[in-house]
């Protein structure tokens, strides 16, 4: 199928605007003109999955006949409240019923305009944020674009294993899955177009587009995908951040792993029998099950809908080949440094560093303690930049050097180092460099905590917002900046608001800056 060009972005003689009022195959709507956009919020694209329907695989959206208003987001699945303090601060929820997606149209939009799809999958470890944590109205503006940001079950309600049980460990997954059909089938009421649909998301977001490429139920739902700071890199997580997690902190859990891990957490909250656990887990208040804690809830592989581990088909070279954008930020780790260690009271002592630096390099230890001197740097500081070369940047690179080439692969690192960092108040020590998530604010409007960027910020945020919209339009983000495609080993753009600016580097630069030479 030829790329979509800017011809097939203008509408025909005769073709009315794009109003608040559209119908899709569930009934009529009624949304919102904002400004320069359209904006149709909340919309069901499942039934709300509740009583017998908690942990089941995701059933048809309701319908209805009189018109139904759009006009503000569906509720939060259920998670808990962000931590004090957060610039991003987001609220609890304990309201199953959440299984809706959001539209925004660029308010010149016409019923045959057939414009390029942007889907968005929120981050949040699987386990807290909302489609409707983010405004994209500048990359809807900048392609012009569609974009629909969609909700999926977190935590426990979104990826409990339990053996037997149909969709077991998947049903976030399938959550999405079943969001990205329902894009499918009414995309072009709101004027998109189904055959140019691009799948993006951030940190666990990446992770929810890698898993949707290598599951064969999602294939011809989408043919571009964008990766920020996730994708499909073998990490076992929470041990990259604490050394001696187990299985439990994989990322892709096998599947026998999740229901083990499912049947521990049944008998932790008094439902210890199989053959009665799943009623008794139905019974319980949903806040019983948000307040679960000691379990990493994320997809289980050796499933119906994810057989294989995502980084296995990559490194078997048997990811479908899908024209990525794809990059990591220059410090991953401070977040998590700030998050697991400062906040939870046990800020990384040198001891510490020294401790955890053997258990991550195993024989490499003594080269692990060379590379990491921490310097006139805290113990802290150095230990996130373990967690960013180990857990992001050099399995990402060796995800980059198996998939550009089989397609078109556009890399990049986020480096501006006076960026805010949008999901947490970093100690002074961990300040200071491109931290996780940093890249957000520069294409999204962040709801409700968003960070203000300086007037050099705010010009680099203009060009990003810029290539991510020529990438889902055309396939190529390159436009006044110059970005080159993966040829091998390189390049990576380097992305910082001063100095250089956006400069495209080699993979050996990159490779040597994140010490990848130990962590291969």
């Amino acid at each position: 199928m030829a790329l979509t060009t800017s011809c097939s972005l203008v509408a025909g003689p005769g073709a009315g605007r794009l109003s608040e009022r559209v119908t899709i195959e569930q009934g009529p709507l009624v949304g919102a003109v904002d400004g320069p956009v359209v904006r149709y919020q909340g919309i069901p694209y499942a039934a709300p999955p509740v009583g017998p329907l908690r942990w089941q695989p995701p059933q048809p959206p309701p319908s209805w006949t009189e018109e139904r208003e759009a006009t503000a987001p569906g509720a939060r699945c259920p998670q808990l409240a962000a931590a004090p303090g957060t610039p991003h601060a987001t609220a609890a929820s304990d309201t199953e019923d959440c299984l809706t997606l959001n539209v925004t149209a660029p308010a010149g939009t016409t019923a045959d305009s057939r414009r390029p799809v942007l889907v968005w999958i929120h981050g949040g470890g699987f386990s807290a944020g909302a489609g409707s944590d983010v405004d994209p109205h500048r990359l809807v503006e900048a392609g012009p674009m569609i974009v629909v940001t969609v909700n999926y079950r977190l935590g426990v309600l979104g990826f409990l294993g339990l053996p037997g049980l149909p969709g077991s460990g998947s049903f976030g997954l399938l959550d999405q899955q079943q969001a990205l059909r329902w894009v499918q089938r009414n995309i072009a009421a709101f004027g998109g177009d189904p055959g140019n649909v691009t799948v993006a998301g951030e940190s666990a977001g990446a992770d929810s587009v890698c898993a949707q490429l290598a599951a064969p139920g999602s294939a011809g739902l989408f043919r571009r995908a964008v990766l920020q700071s996730g994708g499909c890199s073998k990490a076992n997580i929470i041990d990259v951040i604490r050394p001696g997690a187990g299985p439990g902190g994989d990322t892709w859990k096998p599947l026998p792993v999740a229901e083990s891990i499912g049947r521990r957490t049944a008998t932790q909250l008094g439902c210890p029998k199989p053959a009665t656990e799943l009623a008794c887990l139905r019974a319980l208040p949903v806040s019983t099950l948000t307040a679960v804690t000691g379990s990493y809830w994320s997809p289980a592989v050796g499933t119906e809908l994810l057989p294989s581990r995502p980084s296995d088909l990559v490194a078997d070279d048997r990811l479908p080949p899908v024209p990525l954008l794809a990059g990591t930020t220059r410090n991953e780790g401070a977040l998590f440094t700030s998050i697991f260690f400062d906040q939870a009271g046990t800020p990384v002592t040198a001891s510490m560093l020294r401790d955890m630096l053997s258990r991550a390099a195993g024989p490499r230890a003594n080269a692990a303690g060379r590379a990491y001197r921490p310097g006139d740097r805290s113990p802290g500081r150095v230990w996130s930049e373990v967690i960013t070369d180990r857990g992001y940047a050099c399995p990402t690179l060796r995800s980059y050097r198996a998939l550009g080439t089989r397609a078109p692969l556009y890399a990049y690192e986020f480096v501006d180092p006076s960026s805010p960092a949008p999901f947490s108040v970093l100690p002074g020590d961990l300040n200071g460099g491109a931290t996780h998530g940093a890249e957000m604010p520069y294409l999204f409007d962040l709801v409700p905590g968003q960070p203000a960027l300086t007037p050099a910020q705010q010009a680099l945020a203009a060009d990003l917002v810029g290539a991510w919209s020529r990438f889902v339009v055309r396939g190529d983000p390159a436009g006044p900046i110059q970005w080159p495609r993966w040829d091998g080993d390189g390049p990576i753009l380097s992305i910082v608001s001063t100095g250089p600016g956006l400069a495209p580097k080699p993979a050996t630069e990159f490779a040597a800056a994140h010490r990848c030479g130990l962590w291969s």
